[in-house]
């Protein structure tokens, strides 16, 4: 049993949540049997934005909870959860907005914000207020994006996992951080986005691939990369698990190869990634070596990694979890429907599409070595085992965020002398 307003676990179902203080009153009517989850269920989705029709459609192919949509909206009503009512106050609206401005949310649009908000802080507010604040709050950052403008060529794809697009991030490689990501070319949802010490081993590639697979329970239909080594491996996993099929892209023809500039969706969403991301990240670690903190060195690449790689994975982690989740615009001159990435993968069904991915079991998987790579997230065992060592021998804590990695780089570099 989880309270409808704050997400607190409630093992016993109290009058009121201890931890927010509302009224539960309204649970008492609900079967205890079913009647919990299909509430959380039903927050959850509603929490992150979904319409109710989607929600309903969510409820019955994801946990087999079949309800009208007459009676969704009557447990929203009972629940005190509402589109347009209820909205939070300013001020904990602004404090939300400052503290994202202080990191990679001074990229964001106004409609970033307003998901963040409701998504992360758990906030009530109109869009259009979001966007005011923005304008009052961060008015360089608005300017900023309305210069941009982008022209892409036509896209078409036949339906979620018909197409995987995979490639290398390579601009915060001068700092040691090398990213690896992969998108469906039809929904748009990023399937991987990962941080490491380099992008250029195959296995770790191909480690990225077998996870996803793995995660996803399908393999798709095509898997497009450029010529680079390091998608080797991969383009051979993906072979070999489609071989048995009896379709036209089935065997070889199943993996494509062709130029990084010509790989549109992927390299199309890098650029996405930078202007509402990346750009504070490669702002930052070039601040420290400006100001002399970060020469390039292995040992400097190898402590930055250490300090900054996990908060780094975190805040990627958020980054797809904020994309999957937000509503993409239709355009006219694309073939692919707009809607929620997530909404476009899971239920193409809603969008006059089908899934073309093909069913995988783990066991196909164990198979390839790859699966289970363990990957340092330091990129060199010996330092790594020494800035542990440094860490407990002076009882420092590991870092939650970007300046705590800061304060723990500038220790760490002090320490080791470097």
């Amino acid at each position: 049993m989880f309270c409808p307003f704050c997400g607190n676990n409630l093992s016993l179902l109290p009058r009121f949540c201890i931890s927010c203080g509302r009224s539960l009153e309204f649970l008492k009517d609900t079967d205890q049997t079913e009647g919990p989850d299909m509430l959380h269920y039903c927050t959850q989705y509603f929490n992150e934005g979904h319409s109710y029709n989607v929600i309903v459609d969510m409820m019955s192919s994801f946990h087999g909870i079949n309800i009208s949509l007459r009676t969704f909206k009557s447990i929203l009503s009972q629940a005190g959860l509402y589109r347009r009512k209820n909205y939070s106050a300013p001020n904990a609206v602004i404090n939300a907005i400052r503290l994202e401005l202080r990191g990679p949310g001074q990229l964001f649009g106004y409609r970033t914000m307003w998901q963040v908000l409701k998504q992360k802080y758990n906030l009530r507010v109109r869009r259009d207020d979001v966007m005011n604040l923005l304008r009052e709050l961060n008015p360089r950052g608005c300017e900023r994006r309305a210069r941009r403008r982008f022209t892409r060529r036509t896209y078409h794809s036949m339906g979620p996992n018909y197409m995987w697009h995979a490639d290398g991030y390579d601009k915060l490689k001068p700092f040691g951080l090398a990213l690896s990501g992969c998108i469906d070319g039809f929904s748009r949802k990023v399937l991987w986005l990962e941080c490491g010490p380099t992008n250029n081993n195959p296995r770790v590639i191909a480690h990225n691939f077998l996870s996803c697979v793995r995660n996803l329970g399908v393999i798709p239909m095509r898997l497009r990369t450029d010529c680079g080594t390091e998608n080797g491996i991969m383009a051979a996993i993906q072979c070999t698990l489609r071989h048995h099929h009896h379709d036209y892209y089935s065997g070889a023809p199943s993996h494509m190869y062709g130029s990084s500039t010509t790989n549109q969706r992927i390299e199309s969403w890098w650029s996405i990634f930078r202007k509402g991301r990346s750009q504070f990240w490669m702002e930052l670690f070039a601040d420290l070596r400006d100001a002399g903190y970060f020469n390039g060195s292995h040992e400097h690449q190898c402590l930055l990694r250490f300090c900054y790689g996990d908060v780094l994975q975190k805040d990627l982690v958020e980054c797809v979890r904020l994309w999957n989740s937000h509503r993409i615009r239709p355009s006219r001159t694309a073939s692919c429907p707009g809607g929620v990435p997530n909404e476009l993968y899971y239920l193409p069904h809603r969008f006059g599409s089908r899934d073309c991915g093909f069913e995988i079991e783990h066991a196909e998987l164990d198979g390839f070595p790859e699966a289970s790579l363990s990957i340092a997230t330091c990129g060199d065992p010996n330092m790594q085992e020494y800035f542990v060592f440094a860490m407990e021998h002076n009882q420092l804590q590991k870092p939650e965020n970007w300046e705590s990695a800061t304060g723990l780089y500038m220790k760490l570099k002090e320490i080791a002398q470097l």
